[in-house]
């Protein structure tokens, strides 16, 4: 699993460079230390603005649309993959409790629809 990538993922590049363009600044992977000792590691942040973007992977966070059941060693997966969307549930809870707005984007989402969600957030 060492090959699986934790950060610059295809996806996350492209809506990383498509916010530069636009003129956003962010910082990427920067771990956030919240009350409760809670610590969330957001794909991008804008400290500022208090805005965390998450952009998911299908099958690591057991994506609705595009998730599929592990065919392979499934006593292995199944649970790993249920902690995945439980860890990414408290961390939503945990980053809406000290007054961030959350963003989760699908990696299968057209980046045009990405970069209008994480805009919402940004200019709400």
């Amino acid at each position: 699993m060492r090959a699986n990538r934790r950060t610059d993922t295809k996806p996350e590049l492209a809506l990383r460079s498509a916010l530069h363009r636009q003129g956003y600044r962010f910082r990427k992977d920067f771990r956030l230390d919240l009350d409760g000792g809670a610590r969330v590691r957001p794909d991008i942040a804008f400290t500022g603005r208090r805005v965390a973007v998450f952009v998911d992977g299908c099958f690591w966070h057991v994506c609705p649309q595009h998730g599929r059941d592990p065919a392979v060693n499934e006593s292995y997966w199944s649970p790993k993959l249920r902690r995945n969307v439980e860890r990414d549930r408290a961390a939503d809870a945990a980053l809406d409790a000290a007054g961030w707005r959350v963003v989760r984007v699908w990696e299968h989402e057209p980046l045009e629809a990405a970069l209008t969600a994480v805009i919402a957030a940004l200019t709400r």
